[in-house]
């Protein structure tokens, strides 16, 4: 292969690339989210700065994607943190599992998704949507909610999905030291709702190492949501540079 041909190439390995060139759509995205509140001295050993905490609050979410251009169909479980960021309100994402290798592999090389492997499922049971997350042979995550018991605003289902999320995007060099440490922002664009509900719901967390999910405790339930979609999630820019503050574009 040629050098230009080379550097045309977006993933490895060559002629068989870990995903394809987006964009990416999503259709018939699913969400089931729950909002709790938790130990305010928990979230600030996760929160990078300079991100500000204002209320100690975590969003659990588990999304259902049945059919996502180039991707196929997986679906990915997290917990998000509201913050805010030079004084706007957004998330920041602090940590996702997910069942599919494209969209791991994309999710971090290409984006700054702090994906790793997991097993979660959304699915229907009699009159309950329930949620769970499996990390190897171990339960890490149940969240139950009853099955379109309200309907939800449609506006404030938009404002919940479209909130600015920043993400940590780290890459080491091959001496071990960091190559890129960055702040990244993205959007969700091109928004279609189909669907918006609200209800009773329980979350429960389970503790464990290399998911440490239970390390932000549930307290107290503040907000549930299920929501269904159409998306494309924007191009990520970088909102903050940790290695190099006199880089145009960033530190702003």
């Amino acid at each position: 292969m040629l050098i230009e041909d080379v550097k045309k190439q977006i993933s490895t390995p060559l002629g068989a690339p870990a995903y394809p060139k987006g964009p990416y759509l999503f259709r018939n995205r699913e969400y089931l989210n729950i909002v709790y509140r938790t130990d305010m001295d928990s979230l600030k050993k996760v929160v990078p700065e300079p991100l500000e905490i204002e209320d100690p609050l975590v969003k659990f979410e588990i999304m259902y994607m049945p059919d996502v251009t180039g991707l196929g169909a997986y679906t990915e479980c997290g917990q998000v943190i509201p913050i805010t960021f030079n004084n706007e309100k957004g998330e920041y994402l602090h940590a996702m599992y997910v069942d599919n290798h494209p969209a791991i592999a994309l999710g971090r090389e290409a984006s700054a998704y702090p994906k790793k492997l997991g097993a979660p499922k959304l699915y229907i049971d009699s009159d309950t949507l329930v949620g769970t997350l499996d990390y190897g042979s171990l339960r890490v995550a149940n969240a139950t909610m009853g099955y379109k018991h309200q309907p939800m605003d449609i506006k404030l289902a938009r404002e919940e999905l479209t909130r600015p999320t920043f993400m940590l995007k780290i890459v080491p060099d091959f001496n071990g030291k960091q190559k890129v440490c960055e702040l990244v922002r993205t959007d969700i664009s091109e928004l279609t709702i189909h669907g918006a509900w609200t209800g009773p719901a329980r979350l429960q967390l389970f503790e464990h190492v290399l998911a440490p999910m239970a390390d932000l405790p549930v307290l107290e339930i503040v907000h549930v949501s299920h929501i269904l979609t159409d998306l494309k999630l924007a191009a990520p820019t970088v909102a903050y540079d940790y290695l190099a503050k006199d880089k145009v574009g960033t530190n702003s």
